[in-house]
């Protein structure tokens, strides 16, 4: 267990036993790109000829998704954060999709004698695929290990899109890229911010199940006003912003969030734009949506309509952000223990999202399917 807080025998991380990294998973190598996009679209109908195109995207990456090493590379940056405090608890990784499967995670732990674990998961916002999905990823792999008589846990820190260890980090990269274009005049630069497309229906639900919906959506925009206002405050600029999104899929007749990023490059062009800084907030680390539907595919549009694209880094293993998310997991386990005193700041909605997920939060519209860590 972790050293205890001064003039207390209770260590900041009881009850928890050890922290588990859950992301979505990747290829390894070319083998692994159609067993993964089987995993990954498994009762949705798609056929083979569709995940062959997919798979083309990875396979002129080498057949390799960068994401893995990325998990490993903020594994380490934690276990360093975590042993710069003086916090001994071990930390765990199991992704979604692919190897290291969680199951096989929480079966290896439980085996180490971990009974309860907190969650970081590596996507920042509220909704179906970037929260509920992977909580119901979770209580189907507690069901299993409870059928081989293994017992265990686990709870999850609250989405952190305005924590400010993810919401300055990003300010900071932003500022950074605009600063290298001092010389281009204000109307000819816009900030262009990226996340990941949902069907509508998707957003529409996303939130706490109180009827107001479109948490995800209004999280992002929340976000982006904010880190352009921080942009402009500190370079004394003046620039506009917009929200757009990639990596959409799924059939033509279903609705998906838009503008398009390719798209929306198009327009700011037509409308006399010259150079675009294309943040991708959506995402903690470069992996395949920002490599190739930003690096390739946004890249290329810029190029064939006369735009200048700088596209900023991902949060990654940034320090700040590293360190907030062990912050997150402090803030949890303070919960945990019953304490509603430590509670992390959240910039820049400054409202806090509840440690437990509401009733109807961020329903799943295909089926009814259980989920740990929230009151539904």
């Amino acid at each position: 267990m972790t050293s205890p807080q001064a003039g207390s025998d209770v260590s900041p991380l009881e009850p928890y036993d050890g922290i588990l990294l859950l992301s979505f998973g990747g290829p390894e190598k070319p083998e692994d790109v159609m067993p993964f996009l089987r995993i990954v679209t498994a009762g949705r109908g798609i056929p083979d000829a569709r995940l062959t195109t997919v798979a083309e995207h990875y396979q002129a990456f080498g057949g390799k998704s960068p994401i893995n090493d990325q998990n490993r590379l903020l594994l380490a940056a934690l276990r360093s954060e975590l042993d710069r405090r003086e916090l001994t608890v071990p930390v765990l990784w199991g992704n979604r999709n692919f190897g290291p499967f969680l199951v096989d995670t929480l079966r290896g732990a439980h085996e180490a004698g971990l009974r309860r674990l907190v969650t970081i998961v590596t996507s920042a916002y509220t909704s179906y695929s970037s929260c509920r999905q992977y909580r119901e990823d979770l209580a189907a792999s507690v069901a299993i290990l409870a059928e081989e008589g293994r017992d265990i846990e686990i709870d999850k820190v609250r989405p952190y899109f305005n924590h400010p260890g993810f919401s300055h980090a990003n300010v900071r990269e932003v500022t950074e890229a605009v600063r290298s274009l001092t010389q281009s005049p204000e109307d000819e630069v816009r900030l262009v911010f990226v996340t990941h497309s949902i069907p509508e229906a998707m957003d529409d639900t996303s939130g706490p199940g109180d009827g107001e919906g479109n948490a995800y959506r209004r999280e992002h925009l929340a976000l982006a006003a904010a880190v352009t206002d921080e942009v402009n405050a500190t370079l004394g600029r003046n620039l506009d912003h917009e929200l757009v999104y990639c990596s959409r899929s799924g059939p033509p007749s279903q609705p998906w969030l838009e503008p398009d990023v390719n798209d929306e490059l198009r327009t700011l062009a037509s409308a006399g734009v010259r150079t675009v800084v294309v943040a991708p907030i959506g995402f903690v680390s470069d992996h395949m949506e920002v490599r190739f539907d930003l690096d390739t595919e946004a890249a290329q549009t810029a190029a064939e309509v006369g735009l200048k694209m700088v596209r900023v880094p991902t949060v990654g293993t940034d320090p700040e952000f590293v360190s907030g998310l062990v912050d997150l997991v402090l803030e949890r386990a303070a919960q945990a223990r019953g304490s509603s005193s430590v509670v992390s700041p959240a910039w820049p909605t400054h409202e806090v999202s509840p440690p437990v997920c509401r009733p109807g939060c961020c329903p799943n519209l295909r089926a009814a399917t259980p989920a740990l860590c929230g009151s539904d």
